[in-house]
């Protein structure tokens, strides 16, 4: 059978008939009357090239066709599309290359599929080039390279036309720029290279020139508007024709020329800079301070030393004002300590609250605007006012809170909300310990008289003091209060022993409040010579007690007892309330009408102060229960006393007030006391775990570790370290004597 043999087809005749429809596609191109492309039509053109690739040698014309590939490109643009390009301008020049360009991309396609045969295996073959990249090629090396330096110039002049306010069209800026990014075919540095750097060089230029006139004359807060304003056009630039990655680069020099070049400048103007916005609470323009200023490299550090220093004067401020407020106290001789302290607290808490506001909202909550407001706040807070430390301070404003009949009438959640914020202030406070050691006394009177207003806020604060101080700091306080409760209970269960045992009732209503030693401040228990009706007390508890416990021993305070006692007078009977003591003392006069200060002394076994207290309490005070010779407001040691049964007063029951001893100064010796113990711990807990250290070195590991408690003075712990070396704990290195061992 015979095979059909293909004619041959050779080189001039092929592409004869190419050429025909290559002109076909460059007259539809340049809007000429031409039918469309039919799938005969294509299928004719593909077939031929097939043809003229697969035919034996010689007349495989597959590299001919490549070159005359590219030459149809080169032909085009030389004879058509330059002249139409060079013969226009400006905007027009711009419209004509991005028309040309689309064409150009249409022809590309077409043509690579008529001779698509060539890319399947010719090319393949020999690593050549594809067919798409070299019609993308010759219009790069015709078109572009002659051209992009002055479309880059037209699109720049047409951004800065836009940026002074006039309209242009942004859809023609975005097809041109593509045309950048499209013949780096993948990659970038067309678009970098010959648009972007030339664009940003004319930004900061632009930029440069606008800002050296607005900072002249603008106020800060309109100058930041104006530079809020640039950034988000120039954002809104990029995404609308510039290529994304450019927004950094651009938004960067914009802020380099609007806010680092002047920041200084900007922030220290006169009377609109950041220190004029914080006394204004400008809070929106402060707020967009913060957002500018956060974009440009250290631009926060500025801002927030001048917060800092605007929180530390306003606070020094306060502080000030309750130093003059106690000194002109102190003229008046008026109650010194006391509102004066309550109100500068307030203040001290409104202060915090303001400013904590301003760095969660204005300041987005940064921790370089958290830092500035503590180290603020702790310049301040450990100032201390007229004489009382801030630890002080604060632990009385805690008890005129928490106490019956305090000075302030708030709502179970003011209070709450109230010892919240008292407990953050605690944290600026360097003397926590003796915070606590006020506290503790505080509460112990609060406690023990009954004086507690509530007891689920004695627990609140506690919890809270123990999240932000931890456990240690806070055993004891809850110690006390749990010892309230046992002590209820047990007291519950002496009334029900003496209903059981009628003849050991003492005949007086007597209650007993057991506490733990360890818990509560230490009181002095002196053996004051009870009067014969209380010790018949004493010991009918006594017996009770060791009924439930053999091994626990009773130490009575009577400093911290009371008595309410009937006193008959000639007008009329009357219920004293007293103190142990007082009581003690008037019961003296059921046996004798006349007493010296010795006699009184002496039967009561109490020192002189205590003696003197009392004393004067009941005969030179508010109510003159004793009558005293000679009528003085002094007590001496050779007065003589009298029971005054002309004594009355409108009301049937009294409260005779015991001048308070002043605790501070006992305060401050436990808490030194405590602070030598805690130092000494330190040092060895940490020469234990190092056996050999520097000086420098261990001064530093015991302030890190004491710190959260207290900051402990330097020299301190060069006696505490002294006092350890002649305790045979640590020894000085023979050779150098800035070293420290550890002996075991």
């Amino acid at each position: 059978m015979a095979i059909n043999e293909r004619k041959t087809i050779d080189l001039e005749q092929g592409w004869e008939f190419m050429q025909k429809g290559i002109t076909k596609l460059k007259n539809i191109l340049e809007g000429l009357q031409e039918p469309q492309f039919s799938s005969e039509d294509y299928m004719m053109l593909y077939t031929t090239i097939y043809n003229m690739c697969t035919q034996k040698p010689p007349h495989d014309y597959s590299q001919q066709l490549y070159d005359k590939y590219r030459e149809s490109f080169e032909e085009y643009i030389t004879s058509t599309v330059l002249p139409s390009l060079r013969e226009k301008h400006d905007e027009f020049m711009l419209r004509e290359l991005v028309k040309r360009w689309a064409n150009h991309k249409v022809m590309v396609r077409w043509l690579s599929r008529f001779f698509h045969y060539l890319d399947r295996y010719f090319i393949a073959r020999r690593s050549l080039p594809p067919l798409n990249e070299v019609g993308l090629t010759c219009f790069r090396d015709l078109v572009y390279q002659e051209l992009n330096g002055k479309v880059r110039d037209a699109v720049i002049s047409l951004i800065d036309q836009e940026r002074e306010g006039e309209q242009i069209d942004r859809a023609l800026l975005k097809n041109v720029l593509d045309i950048f990014v499209e013949i780096g075919m993948g990659q970038m540095h067309y678009y970098e290279n010959d648009f972007e750097a030339a664009m940003l060089k004319d930004t900061a230029a632009y930029y440069f020139r606008k800002a050296s006139n607005w900072i002249l004359d603008d106020s800060c807060p309109d100058y930041m508007l104006k530079a809020e304003e640039c950034l988000k056009r120039e954002k809104d630039r990029v995404s609308h024709y510039l290529h994304s990655s450019s927004e950094p680069k651009l938004l960067e020099k914009v802020q380099h020329e609007l806010l680092s070049v002047y920041a200084t400048q900007l922030l220290e103007k006169e009377h609109s800079g950041c220190h004029a916005l914080l006394r204004d609470d400008k809070v929106e323009d402060l707020s967009r301070m913060f957002r500018l200023f956060s974009k440009i490299p250290r631009g926060l550090d500025p801002v927030s030393g001048i917060f800092k220093q605007h929180v530390t004067s306003e606070g020094t401020a306060l502080v000030k004002q309750a130093e003059d407020a106690a000194s002109n106290k102190k003229a008046d001789k008026k109650d010194v300590v006391g509102l004066q302290e309550q109100v500068f607290v307030r203040k001290v808490i409104e202060l915090h609250d303001k400013y904590l506001a301003y760095v969660n909202d204005c300041f987005q909550n940064h921790t370089l605007f958290h830092k500035a407001l503590k180290e603020a706040f702790e310049v301040f807070c450990n100032k201390g006012v007229a004489g009382s430390s801030s630890a002080e301070l604060l632990a009385t404003f805690c008890d005129n809170i928490l106490k019956k009949g305090g000075s302030e009438k708030l709502s179970d959640e003011a209070i709450e909300e109230t010892l919240e914020k008292v407990v953050k202030l605690l944290a600026y406070i360097s003397d926590k310990d003796l915070f606590a050691e006020f506290y503790r006394k505080k509460l112990a009177r609060r406690l023990l008289f009954d004086k507690s207003a509530n007891d689920d806020h004695e627990r609140s604060i506690l919890t809270k003091l123990k999240q932000q101080c931890g456990g240690q700091f806070t055993s004891k306080m809850e110690g006390m209060v749990t010892d309230l409760t046992l002590a209820r209970e047990n007291q519950t269960s002496f009334e029900e022993y003496l209903n059981n045992n009628p003849n050991a009732n003492p005949g007086i209503d007597l209650t007993v409040t057991v506490l733990t030693t360890g818990f509560w401040p230490s009181y002095k228990s002196f053996d004051l010579n009870l009067p014969a009706e209380m010790v018949k007390c004493v010991e009918v508890f006594r017996e009770f007690y060791q009924i439930k416990t053999k091994h626990r021993k009773l130490t009575w305070i009577y400093s911290l007892g009371t008595c309410n006692l009937i006193g008959k007078f000639e007008q009329k009977i009357m219920e004293l309330i007293v103190t142990t003591y007082q009581a003690s003392a008037l019961l003296l006069f059921n046996s004798s009408d006349r007493l010296s200060y010795s006699e009184i002394m002496t039967q009561l076994n109490l020192t002189d102060d205590d003696v003197v207290r009392l004393l004067h309490s009941l005969s030179c005070a508010k109510y003159k229960i004793l009558n005293k010779e000679p009528n003085t407001k002094i007590i001496s040691p050779t007065d003589h006393f009298e029971f005054n049964s002309k004594f009355t007063d409108k009301m049937r029951r009294i409260k005779i007030p015991l001048p308070p001893v002043d605790e501070k100064k006992k305060v401050i010796e436990d808490v030194d006391k405590d602070r030598r113990y805690a130092i000494d711990a330190s040092i060895v807990r940490i020469m234990k775990s190092r056996k050999v250290l520097g000086h420098q070195q261990l001064v530093m590991e015991c302030v890190e570790q004491l710190g959260r408690m207290f900051k402990p003075d330097f020299k301190a712990i060069k006696k505490r370290i002294e006092d350890l070396i002649t305790r045979d704990y640590l020894e000085r290195d023979k050779e150098n004597p800035n070293l420290f061992r550890y002996l075991a």
